[in-house]
């Protein structure tokens, strides 16, 4: 009997096991933590996912994406091999042999057309490892300047506005346990709400605690129900919206003269322009109020403590640099900076937004978030790479100037890692012919993408369960992410892929890890001194401390969160205040194409929806994307609820289902971007760039609209 019952408790451990993943998500810039518990019951897998408490950014909160988040990576349509096209076909192919076909494919496309023929186009949810890796393999791998990211359409504008005003750029300056004491916040074009929903509970404790909050948004979202003042504002025109509420401020006497004194800069002509408008202009322009602007100019103005936050919505546009600036003026002028529960943040969008622009991955950047173009950066990284200066490459181009270039020959092969650029830039239709021109594709990815199917070669990767590596979240929070389930199949990491890629091309010297934390330890190196310097920050502090801050020069170095107390980042110490001059739609509605299309996301989607379109129970809550139409445009266009519809521009079309939304302008259309070929929106969209951050203009296009 006793036999019997030993057996069976023996069996009964084999076909019934746990496993529990510690986890962090891989969606949103919040960078939430939770256990992911694999239960197998005999012959079947069920999973369950449990929220950490401890999580000092998240609380404890996960979102419906983080809770299901885990189903992408079981998901049974992964890549688990390498495959090579063959005649139209992918077939299964070993590592051995796609690696040595990719190189000597590049090599010989260098060889015919010189090193900078080959491009690299990255992502912005890879980890610092990954994205610093990414960096060092076009430049020393392939020795090609041609490389940037999709980071390229999230951050780049508030980067560049943050670079220019304050001299550094990290997404928040403050902490976010500052925003429920703040008397008054504004949130431009930002959707907390569904896009990083955890955050929500700070600025319901700031309403609590009787915080005047106005949001800034086109459309009534779950995010403007918790505002005081909504601005309906007409697309395109925050920059404008602004100078009317700076110019209030100045003639109310809300300003801070010793603070724009002291440290400031550029004061005295932004002064003078303002003095030089008048608010009936701006309420033309903006189509607000002129009771509006002067009611969010006094509550900003006379609150003690005040945030201003930007997100896409004021940011993804041929003038975000612009607008961007114009929000930080209202912190700079007002001296609501530098002090708790004050200051400026950008929330970021990808899970590495924020590390992955500070170590590489741009056309423009090295390591630390220092300059290609800067001879003494130059020669500091490549003294850490181990090459010579001069063999470092130039700067190359952004993310879309890079598909250009693939339509005028100049680049031949591209290796992508980490991003769907088929779906995700602006006029797409002319993207998918870019890389049906190149002799050589080549895309990492966990599934069989838009992009992907594109490919001559794809190389299967690992998913968030598995991967080691650190990311930087929207606060500048370095954290760790253990990945500790084994790699399904034959899939590698990221990393591995690029040391094995590395070595086929001769250049393994300068690749030789076996970890992820011996990559992060040369980025350590590679950052010191830089301006994002993560020299004093190891894998031990991060399990201890839960995240540690940059910069951070010395280890055990502990910082106050919040920036620029004392000074600024420029050399002077002082912060520039911008003037922005009020100019009309670059791209202004016409005849032939009446409403401003938008575009953004929804709670249930993440960037092209690569992952979250695998996971069923997403899938089934939000399984198509919908056109937000004001019920009395539908009726002039003689479109019912549920029909499908076509939405054109001088770009190209998609197809849609109407959905009637009395929250949004009536001159103005939403859809979602998060779905590729007939769906894709990015087909549509208007493809200026910002002439500083390179952002293309996501959120203003104009079209019509008919029935399909």
């Amino acid at each position: 009997m006793n036999n019997f019952l030993s057996n069976f408790q023996a069996k009964s451990k084999e076909f019934n096991s746990e496993k529990i993943y510690d986890a962090r998500c891989p969606y949103c810039s919040v960078q939430c933590t939770m256990q992911v518990i694999e239960e197998r019951i005999v012959n079947r897998k069920r999973y369950k996912v449990k929220p950490n408490k401890e999580d000092p950014t998240s609380e404890g909160r996960l979102c419906i994406k983080g809770i299901n988040a885990h189903e992408h990576a079981v998901n049974h349509e992964r890549l688990y091999y390498p495959m090579v096209k063959v005649d139209g076909e992918f077939q299964r192919s070993s590592w051995d042999f796609a690696i040595r076909y990719i190189c000597e494919k590049f090599q010989q496309l260098q060889s015919e057309h010189g090193a900078d023929t080959i491009g690299v186009y990255g992502g912005g949810s890879l980890t610092n490892e990954e994205a610093y890796l990414l960096g060092k393999f076009a430049r020393v791998g392939l020795k090609s300047k041609y490389i940037d990211y999709n980071g390229r359409f999230c951050m780049s504008s508030a980067a560049t506005a943050a670079n220019f005003a304050f001299g550094m750029d990290r997404g928040l300056t403050f902490e976010l346990n500052d925003i429920p004491q703040a008397e008054c916040i504004i949130l431009a074009g930002t959707n907390i709400a569904e896009c990083q929903p955890t955050l929500m509970p700070y600025f319901l404790k700031a309403k609590k605690n009787g915080s005047f909050i106005i949001v800034i948004d086109p459309r009534e979202t779950p995010t403007t129900k918790l505002a005081d003042l909504h601005i309906k504002i007409k697309p395109g025109t925050d920059r404008i919206l602004v100078n009317g509420i700076l110019k209030v401020l100045m003639e109310e006497g809300y300003t801070h003269k010793d603070f724009i004194g002291e440290r400031t800069k550029g004061f005295q002509e932004l002064n003078t322009y303002l003095q030089s408008i008048n608010l009936a202009e701006i309420t033309l322009m903006t189509d607000v109020s002129e009771n509006e602007i002067k009611l969010a100019a006094e509550k900003f103005g006379k609150a003690k403590t005040g945030i201003v936050l930007t997100a896409r919505g004021a940011e993804q546009h041929s003038t975000g640099v612009e607008t961007v600036k114009n929000y930080i003026n209202l912190v700079l002028v007002t001296g609501k900076i530098g002090k708790p529960s004050c200051g400026y943040g950008a929330i970021t969008g990808q899970a590495n937004g924020q590390g992955g622009r500070e170590h590489g991955q741009k056309a423009d950047q090295l390591p630390g978030y220092r300059s290609i173009m800067n001879p003494e950066h130059r020669r500091y990284v490549a003294g850490v790479w181990g090459i010579e200066e001069h063999d470092l490459p130039a700067k190359g181009v952004s993310a879309y100037e890079m598909i250009e270039k693939m339509a005028e020959k100049e680049i031949n092969g591209l290796l992508i890692m980490g991003s769907n650029p088929v779906v995700s830039n602006p006029n797409a239709l002319f993207v998918e012919k870019a890389l049906k021109q190149l002799d050589f594709l080549v895309v990492v990815d966990l599934f069989l993408s838009e992009t992907a199917r594109m490919a001559d070669v794809i190389l299967p990767t690992t998913s968030y369960l598995e991967d080691t590596g650190t990311l930087t979240n929207l606060e500048g929070r370095v954290v760790l992410r253990e990945g500790n389930r084994r790699n399904p199949g034959e899939t590698k990491h990221d990393w591995e892929i690029l040391r094995d890629l590395a070595f086929g091309l001769g250049k393994g010297q300068y690749f030789s890890y076996s970890n992820a934390q011996e990559i992060f330890d040369e980025l350590r190196l590679a950052s010191k001194d830089g301006i994002a310097d993560y020299s004093g920050i190891t894998y031990q502090r991060l399990k201890e401390e839960q995240g540690v801050f940059w910069p951070s020069p010395l280890e055990g170095h502990r910082r106050s969160v919040l920036l620029f107390e004392k000074s600024f980042a420029h050399e002077d110490g002082k912060a520039v205040i911008s003037t922005v001059i009020n100019r009309d739609l670059k791209e202004p509605v016409n005849v032939e194409f009446p409403l401003l299309l938008t575009t953004g996301r929804v709670m249930h989607h993440y960037l092209t929806g690569v992952q979250t379109r695998k996971s069923p129970k997403l899938k089934q809550l939000c399984d198509e994307p919908l056109l937000s139409i004001h019920p009395e445009t539908a009726k002039k266009y003689q479109l019912d609820d549920q029909v499908l519809a076509k939405v054109q521009s001088k770009w190209g079309s998609a197809v849609l289902r109407i959905c009637y939304t009395a929250g949004i302008r009536e001159d103005t259309l939403f859809v979602a971007f998060h779905w590729g070929d007939l769906q894709s929106i990015n087909r549509v969209v208007n493809p200026n760039l910002d002439p500083s951050s390179k952002m293309p203009e996501f959120k203003v296009t104009p079209v019509t609209i008919s029935r399909f």
